[in-house]
C-alpha cells in the first residue's frame, strides 16, 4: 500500500455540532498521525470537516491515496459515501471509543452507508487515551496500513440458532397475518441525516410483506393547525396525570415551559390523525432537519407513540422508529406482533447504539436515543407514565425548544433485532441479552458523559465490543423486554430475510 495516507473529517450538516467537536476531532486526528508515523506512513490532511455531500466528492474523489475518515462526533454518511464510492483505494474508518460524543455512532452509521452502495472498507477503534498504547489498535492500523484492509474475527456470528416447535408456530402464525395484510410504514419525510442505510424503499419492502407510504413531514403544519384547542388540553392533562416529570425552565432552558410542550402534543395528535387517516400499522419520523427551525423536536410525541399509556390511546403501541429508519421500523413492528401473541407486552424500543464499558466482569453497551422509547422501559407498567422525564433538548442540536421522553430503563431479558441491506439483499441481525441496573454512581457517570437528556439502558447485548463493531451495520437497534429470540430468528426467515445471529462467545 501506498505509504502516503489521506486524513478527512466527516462532518455533521451542522456547523455548530462541528465547532462544538472541533478539539476532540484536532486532539485525535494528531494522534493518529502520530501512530501512522511510528508504522512508517506519512500522513496528511484534507483541509476541513466535510459538511456538504458535494465537498466530499470534490475533496474525496481526486484522491487515490489511501483513505482515513476521523469519527469522534455525529457525521452524515453521505459526506463519506458520496466521495469515495466507485472508487478503490484502501478506505479505513477510525474512532476514539468515547461516550462524550457519538463518533462510534457515527462509525457504524456510515459503515452501514457504505455496505449499502457496496463500497468496501475497514474499521478502527480504541478507548485508549494514546493510540500508540493500545497494541490490538496498532496491530490492526498496521494491517491496514500492508494490506489495505482489516480481517475480523467471525466467530460471533451464525447464520442459524436453533429454534423450538412452539417458537416456530408462533412465528407462522404471525407472518400469516402479516400476509394477509401487509403493515404498512407511514413515511413522515425521508431519513434524517443522511441515513441511506435506514431505508429500503417499496422495491425491497414488498419481497418481505411490507409496505410504505411517504407524507411531506412539512404536513404536520398544515395538519397541525386544525387540531383542536380541546385536544391538547386534554392530552397535556392526561401526561401530567399519568406521571411525566417536566424539567420546564431547568438550567440552560428557560425556553423550555408548558408551552413547548403543548406544541409537541400538538404534533403528537397530528400524526395520530394521519395514522387513522391511512390505516398505517407503524410510522418512521424523519425527526431532525426538515422542520427544525420550524416545530419542537419529535421525541416526546414519538415516545409516547411507542407507549400503550397514552392520550388517545387505542390500547396499542404504534411502533415508531425515529429519523425514518426503516431498519428499525421493521423489527420494531415484528417484534411487537411476536410480542402480543405470545402474551407479552408490546413495547419496542429504540435506540443508539452510544458507548459502552466494563462492570462487574461484563461489557455493557450504552443505549441511548433521543426519540421513540417508549415509557414501559422505565416503569414495566402499561398503565402509567410513571418514571418519564422530559427535559429541554440540547439547543445546540435543536433550535425550538421542546422536550424529550427520558428514563432509566428497567432491568430484564431482551431480544434485539436490526435489519439491514448488504449486496441488494435485506438481512436481519438478530441477538438476545439483558438490561442491568447499575449501581447509582457508575450510571450517573455514565449517564453524564453521554447525554444526560436522554432515555439511558444499560445492556448486555451478548456481544463483545470489539465484535460488534467490526460486524454490526447500524448505529440503531431495536430492543424488546421479554425473550422472543427463537420467534423473531424464525419470522424473520419465513419473511424471506436473511439473518445472522451475534452472540459473542464467552
Amino acid at each position: 500500500m501506498a505509504k502516503q495516507v489521506a486524513i478527512f473529517w466527516p462532518g455533521d450538516g451542522r456547523a455548530r455540532p462541528n465547532e462544538q467537536a472541533l478539539p476532540n476531532m484536532e486532539a485525535a486526528t494528531q494522534k493518529l498521525e502520530s501512530a501512522l508515523k511510528k508504522l512508517g506512513r506519512t500522513p496528511y490532511r484534507v483541509p476541513g470537516f466535510l459538511t456538504k455531500p458535494h465537498e466530499s466528492i470534490e475533496k474525496l474523489g481526486p484522491i487515490s491515496d489511501p483513505l482515513i475518515g476521523m469519527f469522534v462526533h455525529w457525521v452524515y454518511g453521505p459526506h463519506t459515501t458520496d466521495g469515495v464510492v466507485g472508487k478503490e483505494s484502501p478506505l479505513l474508518l477510525a474512532s476514539n471509543f468515547s461516550g462524550q460524543w457519538p463518533g462510534l455512532v457515527g462509525l457504524l452509521n456510515t459503515g452501514a452507508c457504505l455496505e449499502t452502495v457496496g463500497r468496501a472498507h475497514s474499521r478502527i477503534w480504541t478507548s485508549a487515551e494514546s493510540f500508540e498504547s493500545d497494541p490490538a489498535f496498532m496491530a490492526r492500523l498496521d494491517e491496514w496500513c500492508t494490506t489495505g484492509k482489516v480481517g475480523y474475527s467471525e466467530a460471533a456470528l451464525a447464520c442459524h440458532a436453533p429454534v423450538s416447535p412452539a417458537a416456530s408456530a408462533l412465528a407462522s402464525q404471525v407472518a400469516a397475518g402479516i400476509r394477509r395484510r401487509h403493515p404498512l410504514v407511514l413515511m413522515l419525510g425521508d431519513t434524517s441525516m443522511g441515513m441511506i442505510n435506514g431505508y429500503f424503499g417499496p422495491r425491497l419492502l414488498a419481497r418481505h410483506g411490507f409496505a410504505e407510504h411517504k407524507i411531506d413531514q412539512a404536513w404536520l403544519i398544515d395538519r397541525g393547525r386544525s387540531v383542536a384547542a380541546q385536544r391538547i388540553d386534554d392530552a397535556f392533562r392526561f401526561v401530567v396525570d399519568r406521571g411525566v416529570t417536566f424539567h420546564w425552565r431547568g438550567a440552560g432552558a428557560a425556553d423550555f415551559d408548558e408551552a413547548a410542550t403543548r406544541e409537541q402534543l400538538r404534533d403528537y395528535l397530528a400524526v395520530l390523525d394521519l395514522i387513522d387517516e391511512y390505516k398505517a400499522d407503524c410510522l418512521g419520523w424523519q425527526y431532525q432537519l426538515g422542520l427544525l427551525s420550524l416545530r419542537p423536536p419529535s421525541d416526546f410525541a414519538e415516545g409516547l407513540l411507542n407507549s400503550v399509556c397514552r392520550p388517545e390511546s387505542n390500547g396499542d403501541t404504534v411502533a415508531c422508529a425515529t429519523e425514518a429508519d426503516q431498519g428499525n421500523a421493521l423489527p420494531m413492528e415484528m417484534l411487537k406482533r411476536l410480542l402480543l401473541a405470545k402474551g407479552l407486552h408490546q413495547a419496542v424500543m429504540f435506540h443508539d447504539v452510544r458507548w459502552g464499558a466494563e462492570h462487574d466482569g461484563r461489557f455493557l453497551w450504552v443505549l441511548l436515543n433521543s426519540g421513540s422509547c417508549g415509557a414501559y422501559a422505565f416503569n414495566h407498567d402499561p398503565t402509567t407514565l410513571s418514571g418519564v422525564h422530559s427535559y429541554r433538548q440540547p439547543a445546540g442540536y435543536f433550535p425550538v425548544a421542546g422536550g424529550t421522553f427520558a428514563g432509566e430503563s428497567l432491568p430484564g431479558a431482551i431480544t434485539w433485532a436490526r435489519a439491514y441491506l448488504k449486496g441488494d439483499v435485506l438481512w436481519m441481525d438478530v441477538g438476545r441479552g439483558e438490561v442491568v441496573r447499575l449501581p447509582p454512581a457508575v450510571r450517573d457517570a455514565w449517564w453524564q458523559g453521554t447525554t444526560r437528556e436522554w432515555p439511558f439502558m444499560a445492556a448486555d447485548l451478548g456481544v463483545s465490543r470489539d465484535d460488534l463493531m467490526a460486524h454490526f451495520l447500524s448505529n440503531h437497534v431495536a430492543v424488546a423486554y421479554g425473550d422472543v429470540f427463537g420467534e423473531m430468528v424464525a419470522l424473520s426467515q419465513e419473511l424471506g430475510f436473511k439473518v445472522r445471529i451475534l452472540a459473542s462467545k464467552p
